[in-house]
């Protein structure tokens, strides 16, 4: 099995509504989300996939994160879901899994961690 990971990063703003502590505050991060794509093939030229390729993919959806505020985009605050680092790791990964699938076949995205800080983050992933 061969596996793939890019990183990206993205600076916005949240609340996590009904937290009994100062994260009930609006503050911020400099999030980095890394994903993880993985196959048990190489291409002709000797790669999984080509790391631009999951770049441009992952940027498409990590741009409608930056310098936002994370409560009022869909999916999250009105649809009464907290922007937790666990939560933005699912919207993520559910977003990109067919991207990955069409990039080339046999390719899927294996997992999505998003650090809230150099010391904190949470991973999604689906078990097949």
């Amino acid at each position: 099995m061969f596996e793939l990971t890019v990183k990206s990063k993205f600076s916005a703003a949240h609340v996590l509504c009904g937290y009994p502590g100062d994260c009930a505050n609006l503050h911020g991060h400099t999030w980095t989300v890394e994903v993880k794509v993985s196959g048990h093939s190489l291409n002709e030229l000797g790669m999984l996939v080509d790391f631009k390729d999951i770049k441009k993919q992952l940027a498409a959806i990590v741009d409608q994160f930056d310098h936002r505020y994370l409560n009022d985009l869909p999916g999250f605050g009105e649809a009464g879901v907290n922007p937790t680092a666990e939560n933005i790791s699912y919207y993520i990964f559910q977003a990109l899994a067919q991207r990955v699938g069409n990039i080339r076949e046999g390719v899927r995205l294996k997992e999505v961690s998003v650090w809230e800080s150099p010391d904190a983050y949470a991973t999604y992933r689906e078990d097949f």
